[in-house]
């Protein structure tokens, strides 16, 4: 939802890159101890969540307080040795009982932004915490009120001291999420961000699928993505390259140590940067050029007043909610993405395909083919 938040901080060459965990995995952590003291009047310190992928992290608490119907716990984000400006930032969750049949709902505390535009997963007027942590705490919620037999109407405001300033280092303010920073993670784990170090090991996993004499290959923007093109070739792990935003560091070592079949599987917003020629699809790096595609779309034949909205859009999601089934603009920027692909190739016996998958993990858009 925003920009990936970096500092200056320099990479530790001497020793490997310390992992660390997301926003939203702090804060879900940080709402099992409030609703959990809600319950019991006992924070579990450390406290412990299970993440979408499996890992089991506990998080020591740095508050607890419970008064006046409300209970609230806070804990120190640890971003590892990623360059992350939310590295250190305080994750609050107060967390109280709502009226009955109301739900699990979500508040905007100090310093957590409030979304104010369209084009993002997430309807105006929201609190940002983004769908997988709120997937995470509403099932910290049922899981409590299924052990300690209660309804589950609960309100959940989650707050970050500090946040709005924070916020202003983002790409927040320009994607219309104002009054601080987005609670993010879809994994809930941050990988640390190296750019040569992540390059080296696209590199090593190329070596390790050729080795294994494996003919297709599957490179990922992301773990939804990969997830959805291994549902469709159901390849060997060392068959999956995580190739994160390092389009061209991984095209380019292809040249000369090739793999048969390539499938190129990711989203929509970064496909769109590929097929307008980025190879680096990082958002502190490469930007959307909506002029350029709003040009696109109208070559589609997408009339001229929808094409002028993609051209002020906010998000890549919002320029293809503006196309909806008029145009094909999906299956377009997957083939423009595969002929910037072949193009990096310069002539390696590589046959590319590539995936266009929306968040959910929908396949929205393909070019070329791969015959297994």
């Amino acid at each position: 939802m925003s920009k990936v938040e970096r500092t200056g901080k320099q990479e530790n060459k001497a020793t490997p890159l310390r992992r660390g965990w997301t926003t939203g995995a702090c804060a879900t952590a940080a709402t099992k101890a409030a609703l959990t003291a809600l319950v019991t009047g006992v924070f579990p310190d450390p406290v412990g969540i299970t993440l979408p992928k499996g890992e089991m992290p506990s998080f020591p608490l740095a508050r607890e307080s419970v008064n006046d119907g409300n209970a609230s716990a806070g804990i120190v984000k640890d971003a590892g040795d990623d360059p992350d400006v939310t590295h250190g930032a305080l994750i609050v969750s107060t967390v109280r009982f709502g009226e009955p049949g109301t739900g699990i709902l979500f508040r905007a505390g100090e310093g957590v932004g409030k979304i104010t535009k369209p084009g993002l997963p997430l309807a105006v007027g929201e609190p940002a915490i983004n769908p997988v942590p709120r997937e995470l705490m509403v099932g910290i919620v049922e899981e409590l009120a299924a052990e300690h037999g209660f309804h589950p109407d609960v309100i959940i405001t989650i707050s970050v001291p500090g946040g709005e300033s924070l916020a202003a280092k983002t790409w927040n303010p320009r994607l219309g999420i104002v009054g601080g920073i987005s609670i993010l993670g879809t994994t809930g784990v941050v990988h640390p961000f190296s750019c040569s170090a992540w390059i080296h090991s696209i590199m090593r996993g190329v070596d390790v699928c050729r080795a294994n004499g494996y003919r297709h290959a599957i490179a990922a923007t992301g773990s939804t993505s990969e997830d959805a093109a291994q549902a469709i070739y159901d390849l060997p792990l060392e068959a999956l390259l995580d190739m994160g935003d390092f389009a061209g560091g991984l095209l380019k070592y292809l040249r000369e140590h090739p793999i048969e079949n390539l499938t190129l599987a990711g989203g929509f917003a970064k496909f769109a940067k590929l097929a307008n020629g980025s190879l680096d699809l990082h958002s502190g790096r490469s930007q959307i050029d909506f002029d350029w595609l709003s040009g696109e779309a109208a070559k589609l034949g997408l009339p001229q007043h929808k094409a002028e909205n993609i051209r002020i859009a906010n998000t890549g999601l919002e320029a293809l909610e503006i196309a909806g089934t008029d145009i094909p603009l999906a299956d377009h920027i997957a083939t423009l993405a595969r002929e910037t692909a072949l193009k990096t190739l310069r002539g390696a016996r590589v046959n590319v395909e590539v995936l266009v998958y929306s968040r959910t993990g929908k396949l929205i858009g393909r070019a070329g083919k791969i015959d297994v």
